[in-house]
């Protein structure tokens, strides 16, 4: 698994977010992943995962706090987490403030019509040209479309790993644009869901305010983070 953690963005936030800008500005295709500790086990065990993660051309940051500490402890300096909902924040007023095109990709439909028109309010100089829900039956026939649309950025919110198998398997059709897979994020940016409270982000503990507000996700937090530190323990022995 050290592999995984070689290939993580090593620089800041802010660094990140001006080398975000540059690509944008120049059209430069990016793919990024907003891994947590389930992407990285979902690598263990996915081939195509693991392909995606460890592609040279993909940009691997930390969203999750677990990969920073698993880090430190595989002495690897990951100096913070770089959060999927903060980069599709920062390519919306990127686009806004430079008049680029987007494409919306996940979630339901009364999601993305909230989502349209907030950033319809908040980022009126950034032109979507399309979206779609996440409950379409053919996803890859929504990439023809996007590839045909060509747009800055691409925001898919279908949930890891499907968002990340589907731009990477589609990734070689384009010519330029911002791939991101933003997971839940679009519940959030619309206003449909509440980010947690301050608090939770500033003491990186959003993942416990996600269990508490939905304690189903218990199950899923030991499968992907207990399960993962014993991993990283057993990789540091």
């Amino acid at each position: 698994m050290k592999n995984f953690f070689d290939k993580l963005y090593k620089g800041t936030k802010k660094d990140f977010f001006v080398e975000l800008q540059r690509r944008l500005d120049g059209g430069e295709k990016t793919f990024i992943v907003t891994a947590n500790p389930e992407a990285f086990m979902y690598g263990e065990k996915d081939n195509i995962v693991r392909k995606l993660l460890l592609d040279k051309s993909t940009t691997v940051v930390a969203d999750g706090i677990g990969l920073v500490k698993a880090a430190k402890m595989l002495d690897i300096d990951i100096p913070e987490r770089i959060p999927g909902i903060d980069i599709a924040q920062q390519l919306l007023q990127f686009g806004n403030d430079t008049k680029k095109t987007i494409f919306l990709f996940g979630a339901k439909q009364e999601v993305l019509d909230a989502l349209k028109q907030k950033i319809g309010k908040e980022y009126p100089d950034i032109n979507i040209l399309g979206m779609c829900n996440g409950y379409v039956e053919d996803k890859n026939k929504v990439f023809e479309t996007i590839e045909e649309l060509e747009p800055d950025i691409i925001l898919v919110a279908l949930g890891m790993p499907v968002q990340e198998k589907l731009i990477y398997e589609s990734l070689d059709k384009f010519n330029k644009g911002i791939f991101v897979g933003v997971g839940g994020s679009f519940d959030v940016l619309s206003g449909t869901k509440k980010r947690a409270p301050e608090f939770f982000i500033k003491h990186n503990l959003e993942w416990l305010y996600r269990i508490a507000k939905e304690p189903s996700r218990i199950r899923r937090f030991y499968d992907n983070n207990i399960k993962f530190l014993f991993k990283i323990n057993k990789e540091k022995k």
